[in-house]
This record gives C-alpha cells, structure tokens and sequence, in this order.
C-alpha cells in the first residue's frame, strides 16, 4: 500500500494553472525525485502536501488518510516532514535549540505544567534532550551543540536541517533541493548522508533536486513536471532515455553545462 497517494491535485491561483491533475504514489521505503524546469510546479507540489496550499482540487492520501488542506502542523504530526530550498533555521538559536523546537511537537505536558516545571514536563524536557542530542551525534554536529546554527558552515547547515525534520520523528520526509549551492564532493557526501538516514529512521524520502547526478543516483523513480503537467514517470534509466524529458528539462540542463 502506498504511503503518498496524490490523485489529481490540481493548484490555481487566479487564472494560472500551476499545477494540473499531477498523479503519484510513492511505496513505503522508497526515495523518489521530482524534476523539471525552474517554474514547472514542483515546489507548489511540496506546499499542497504539506498543507501551505489547498490545492483547488484532487487528493491527497498520507497512510490511508484524507490529509488534503489539513494545518500543516497537523500534517507533521501525521508524519511528514520537510526541509526547504532557503534554509531556514532559526540562526539566532543555538545549534541544540533548533532541534529541541522541532521536539517540542510530540510534547504531552501542558503550558502551565511547563512554567511550573511539574513531573512530566521535566521527564519530558529530560527526553527531548538526549533525542535532541543522539540526532546531532548522528548528523555530524555533536561539537557544535552551543554554536550559533547560524554560524555553520552551509553543508553544516543543511545537515542541522535534516535533523530539525528528523526530530518529529516522521515518516515521510520532503527535502526540497538539499544539494542546492554544493560542490561535487559536498552532494556525493550528501546523497549518501540521505540514504543511510532513509534506513536507520525507517523513513521515506520524496525530493526536488536540480543536482542531475544527486537525483539519478538516489532515486529509484522519478516524477517529471513541465508547466506544471507531468510529462513522464519511471526509473533513473528510463527519464534520462525519454526524448520528451531530454527536450524540455534534460537538453536544456546540458546546454547550460556545456
């Protein structure tokens, strides 16, 4: 049974069409990309499943669930998190607040039991913590706890990202072009980074990614937008041999290069 099931999202905004009748189901497990050219729908995509836009028609399906114009914190408490193309931390905070923000979601304690620290809300506090903690270990910031998150350097950032998402413990994560603005080596690091954390948190991955060489080695399918239609679906092997693909992003992508 899928996971994510979009069946006909449509998103109009006034008299444009960003997105039409898109189609996708993506399975428990699986990384899946979403490409096209810079104005194609894909992040409008992001913002319907995560309820920043109600699309203006179809459905959307997390785990056998309506989830289609819920609050978007009340889709992350379903399970889907996301990351965004701007980083956007709180670079003020400290690496370790960041992440204990993102914590605060799951928290049982009610407000007055937090101001009066009562039992539960400090056992809670207490938990919050060495999650918080265990996730920096894990993404590579464990001596960067107290450092401003604003301070680090960009692949840092990206890194405190993911962990931020992680640490709503969900089980669908949306990461919106986490190779944006790195170098060839800082994506091959990335790319596997992804991939390790998609089996040690039992999650599954859906992104937008510009980087050719970070989709078509991640991903197992994917998903191609143009002017906000889908224009082809399949595996790495087969988007990178339709024509129809090569034409409107591929091509031009290589052109750009070249």
């Amino acid at each position: 049974m899928p996971i994510l099931e979009l069946n006909q999202i449509t998103m109009q905004f006034g008299g444009l069409t960003a997105v039409k009748d898109f189609d996708m189901e993506i399975n428990p497990g699986e990384i899946v990309g979403l490409i096209g050219p810079n104005g194609a729908g894909k992040t409008t995509v992001f913002n319907m499943i995560t309820g920043v836009y109600k699309p203006t028609r179809g459905a959307i399906i997390f785990r056998d669930k309506d989830i289609t114009g819920l609050r978007p914190d009340l889709i992350t408490k379903l399970g889907i998190a996301r990351t965004f193309q701007n980083i956007r931390l709180f670079k003020g905070l400290s690496v370790m607040e960041n992440v204990l923000i993102a914590n605060h979601l799951h928290i049982k304690a009610g407000f007055m039991e937090a101001i009066a620290k009562l039992p539960r809300y400090r056992a809670e506090e207490k938990a919050m913590i060495a999650k918080s903690t265990a996730l920096l270990e894990r993404v590579g910031l464990k001596d960067n706890l107290n450092d401003p998150a604003g301070s680090l350097p960009y692949g840092l950032q990206r890194r405190l990202e993911i962990a931020r998402a992680l640490a709503t413990s969900p089980k669908l994560m949306l990461l919106d072009e986490p190779a944006a603005g790195m170098n060839p080596k800082e994506a091959e690091d990335l790319t596997r980074f992804i991939k390790e954390i998609r089996d040690e948190f039992d999650l599954t991955i859906f992104l937008i990614e510009h980087h050719m060489d970070v989709v078509m080695n991640i991903s197992q399918r994917i998903y191609v937008l143009d002017y906000g239609v889908a224009i082809a679906g399949g595996s790495p092997a087969e988007i990178q041999s339709n024509q129809r693909v090569i034409e409107a992003y591929l091509g031009v992508e290589e052109d750009v290069n070249h």
